[in-house]
């Protein structure tokens, strides 16, 4: 197939797609959030950490995990418990933090909806929403 006939062939299949197709605005930018905050490796390194601890941590524990201090450790998770991956509990005055596995498991599945695998789970994606919406709680 010469490549103009590759780019016909194209245009011709994108007549097909219709309003249904398309992600939802609202779906997209959640995932779009997601995948901002895991576009930081230090991000990604705490969530991968933070997924094999079977209790929530502190700062300080996280912090001496990684060659980072406790400000830039409090930055990131900031940045990861405001779109849900992290959960925060506060026990008196510390703060610790533990994955928030109902969003985890929604984000391989964005991955697959982005890359045209399979249809959006809405009510995963807006269960995980409502979970990121106080990251203080």
């Amino acid at each position: 197939m010469t490549f103009d006939a590759f780019i016909d062939d194209r245009r011709s299949s994108m007549n097909h797609v219709t309003v249904r197709d398309v992600l939802d605005r609202r779906t997209a930018e959640t995932y779009a959030e997601w995948f901002r905050a895991l576009a930081d490796p230090t991000r990604v390194q705490l969530l991968a950490w933070l997924a094999q601890q079977p209790e929530p941590v502190s700062v300080g524990e996280l912090a001496a995990v990684l060659p980072i201090g406790q400000s830039t450790v409090s930055h990131h998770l900031a940045a990861l418990a405001a779109v849900g991956f992290v959960q925060v509990q506060r026990r008196g005055t510390r703060s610790l933090y533990a994955v928030n596995a109902s969003c985890l498991e929604c984000f391989p599945s964005a991955a697959d909806v982005v890359m045209g695998r399979r249809p959006p789970d809405v009510l995963r994606v807006a269960a995980c929403r409502l979970s990121s919406a106080d990251p203080r709680s």
